[in-house]
């Protein structure tokens, strides 16, 4: 059987594999900055060219997105592959071991920003699918890709570039490698994203800063106003106390909670991994907190003097700024609109000031497909692999299940501590080689599953 050639295929073509992914990562493309973003989506267009893709730069409201396609038959089944090309800002810049920008080899992991998220994953199932065809010569199924190049900055422009190119994107299941592996290093299949809002808050007393003794209890402070404010948003069991912030969620399903129940757990471990050993609780608990639960979650307080030394001031001006990660069933603006009307409530004058905002996404654990990609990832991980309802963090896979409305799943290739969006960014060799293999049997089971759609065989 062809798929049995794939390790030597892969090792055969290791360095190869490997320089490609130099090349991409070499090239700036910090999507907040504008930095890099118009070369590193033409380099892309033309590594996918050279690999048989037929790609080309499509515009958005912002950034550029990469569409590809290698298209059989329009009746086929369609895979849609995403992922983006655009990168964090490396700073700070002292803390990297090496040149941010400049891939290098330490302790068989590639250290270099974008190594981890996304392009080390975005290259492997492209050299997957080139390997595919160098088994093969030829792919079972369409395949379909789209890179873009905001992922870094919210997605501001997919889905209206979804919207406006339904037809184009066309497909029967979407497939994203993003993200980190699990702790334990098992493979990992997530079927969603929590949603996302951005905001800030922003209080102002003084046209400026005042001298703490010469009108010390005269002129009020904007920073307690704000920390009144936040102690009426959200208790000290992190409970969030606005007005229908629970409303809408939608309960875990049986299947939901036994997958949850299966996912391995290891405190100490995990606590050691995210700079915290003092987690204490069970493993139910820690994923149904991080797949089922939204947070209320403080990213920055900023006001007055913060330098070296001492500066006696009433500052004129204090700003929060907050995310807040979404689940099923929940709105981002109907959540915008309860924290504005419970900053009104308390107190007005703090306006509050929306950033951005991101849907959450679930697609059903008992839907075929996810099972066929399920098998195919055992195979070739020679693992099971772990079934995760939702991904933490967030990702624009609303785009895709409410949009295109089909299913998504997402397998992180990278590995657990990747220390993506931190200095020394890295995705180890083996995750990256083993990301390619995995892109293989899933486009094989894929066209397996589709042949017997095809004939009427179930799955």
């Amino acid at each position: 059987m062809p798929l049995n050639n794939l390790q030597e295929i892969i090792e055969k073509n290791r360095e190869a594999y490997i320089e490609k992914l130099f090349t991409l990562l070499r090239q700036k493309s910090i999507s907040t900055q504008n930095d890099g973003i118009t070369e590193c989506a033409q380099l892309l267009k033309e590594m996918m060219g050279e690999l048989g893709i037929t790609a080309k730069i499509m515009k958005t409201e912002g950034h550029p997105v990469v569409f590809g396609e290698m298209m059989k038959d329009e009746n086929f089944f369609t895979l849609l592959i995403y992922g983006h090309y655009d990168v964090q800002p490396p700073e700070p810049l002292d803390e990297w071991l090496s040149p941010p920008f400049e891939p290098t080899i330490r302790d068989g992991k590639i250290f270099c920003r974008g190594a981890g998220d996304n392009k080390g994953q975005l290259m492997a199932q492209l050299l997957g699918v080139k390997t595919y065809l160098s088994c093969f010569e030829d792919l079972p199924i369409n395949i379909k890709f789209l890179f873009e190049g905001e992922e870094e900055n919210g997605s501001p422009h997919l889905a209206s570039f979804v919207k406006k190119n339904r037809e184009l994107l066309k497909a029967d299941l979407v497939y994203t490698a993003d993200g980190s592996s699990h702790n334990s290093g098992a493979p990992l299949i997530l079927l969603g994203a929590r949603g996302s809002l951005d905001l800030e808050l922003i209080a102002k007393e003084a046209e400026w800063d005042n001298h703490s003794g010469n009108t010390g209890n005269i002129v009020p402070n904007p920073a307690w106003k704000l920390i009144n404010l936040l102690k009426t948003m959200c208790n000290d069991e992190g409970q969030v106390l606005i007005e229908g912030f629970y409303d809408h969620i939608l309960p875990p399903s049986a299947r939901e909670k036994e997958l949850i129940q299966k996912l391995p757990f290891d405190a100490e471990d995990i606590g050691q991994k995210i700079g915290y050993p003092h987690l204490q609780m069970d493993g139910e608990t820690y994923y149904h907190k991080l797949t089922m639960e939204p947070t209320f979650n403080i990213n920055g307080l900023q006001s007055g003097y913060t330098g070296e030394g001492m500066k006696t001031i009433i500052p004129a001006t204090a700003t929060v700024k907050m995310d807040v990660r979404l689940v099923i069933d929940q709105d981002p603006i109907d959540i915008f609109n309860k924290i504005c009307q419970h900053v009104q409530k308390h107190d007005p004058d703090i306006e509050v000031k929306f950033i951005s905002a991101m849907e959450p996404s679930r697609t059903s654990a008992d839907l075929d497909i996810v099972g066929v990609v399920t098998n195919a990832v055992r195979l070739a991980y020679k693992q099971e692999p772990l079934i995760q309802p939702s991904l933490g963090s967030s990702l624009p896979d609303y785009v895709w299940t409410k949009i295109l409305e089909v299913p998504s799943i997402i397998m992180p290739y990278a590995n657990f501590d990747q220390r993506n969006h931190s200095p020394n960014e890295n995705i180890a060799i083996a995750n990256f080689l083993n990301g390619i293999r995995c892109t293989c049997h899933v486009i094989h089971a894929l066209g397996e599953y589709a042949e017997n759609l095809r004939k009427g065989v179930s799955k």
